[in-house]
């Protein structure tokens, strides 16, 4: 089944007691929007990760926008929505799989690889005439277990360590203009990390905001060698990890996240950058 499930899938597990439906809808500069939405309807019997509140820790000088939370915070939130080793957990989002990306890429950093993201977005759900509700589930609070493997997260300390490291790629997952420096709209400097390829997370969706296939994916990346150890980076850690989806799904198996990414790299004065282009 891969990383990814059609809604035909879904509308079949809806009933399982051992699925757990994760709704991941947030929008960047609109944090209460998601949740509003959540609440107005949402795909039945899913429960609520917040971006901010449940998928990222408190920001300090370093670290990103979206910080990792610690790890018990985490298996904390997971515990009260009913998430533990038992479950097969499908996230979903209304931003073309960014957010639900982020939970499946959390999920498996600690541990937990029955994850997988729906393959397109509730709004397209919802016009199918897939079964929605505003009803707010209230699951059995369960006890998760992490089992954190450090080897899938790298600090800016590894990733500076890494520049100019044969075997080693940088892979940049924001949009070009951005990747380039020619605008910046988010972080206080543009740019990216020196010799980081651009690889657009976007690239992923075929026309219709739907997730490409496995050779589609591999035409994005090719280019890549398959044996070096790649690096994705975005923004502050979130858009990154559906490129990280995209690669899993090519065939890639070296592939890690920079959890703090460009506003973290930006944060410490002496790190070099880049613009332009890299090839």
């Amino acid at each position: 089944m891969g990383n990814l499930v059609e809604f035909d899938w879904l509308r079949e597990h809806l009933d399982d007691p051992n699925v757990v439906v994760a709704d991941c809808r947030f929008a960047l500069g609109k944090p209460e929007s998601g949740k509003a939405e959540y609440d107005a309807g949402h795909i039945r019997g899913a429960v609520y990760f917040d971006l901010e509140r449940d998928l990222s820790g408190p920001k300090d000088a370093h670290g990103g926008r979206h910080p990792l939370p610690d790890l018990q915070s985490f298996a904390s939130v997971l515990g009260r929505a009913g998430i533990d080793a038992t479950k097969t957990v499908v996230a979903y989002d209304d931003q073309g799989g960014a957010m639900a990306s982020r939970l499946w890429w959390m999920l498996r950093y600690v541990g937990h690889d029955d994850v997988k993201v729906l393959n397109g977005g509730y709004g397209e759900w919802k016009a199918a005439g897939y079964p929605v509700s505003a009803e707010v589930p209230q699951p059995a609070a369960v006890t998760f277990v992490p089992a954190p493997r450090p080897e899938m997260l790298l600090s800016m300390e590894d990733v500076k360590a890494r520049l100019g490291r044969p075997g080693t790629t940088l892979i940049d997952s924001r949009e070009p203009k951005r990747y380039a420096g020619l605008e910046e709209p988010i972080d206080p400097v543009g740019g990216h990390i020196p010799g980081a390829v651009n690889r657009f997370w976007k690239d992923a969706l075929g026309a219709d905001g739907r997730w490409q296939g496995a050779e589609a994916q591999k035409a994005r990346f090719a280019g890549l060698n398959a044996d070096d150890e790649l690096v994705v980076y975005c923004g502050s850690g979130v858009t990154a990890c559906p490129n990280v989806l995209a690669l899993t799904e090519a065939g890639f198996r070296n592939v890690k996240l920079y959890g703090g990414s460009w506003s973290d790299w930006i944060s410490y004065a002496d790190n070099p950058i880049a613009t332009g282009e890299e090839e």
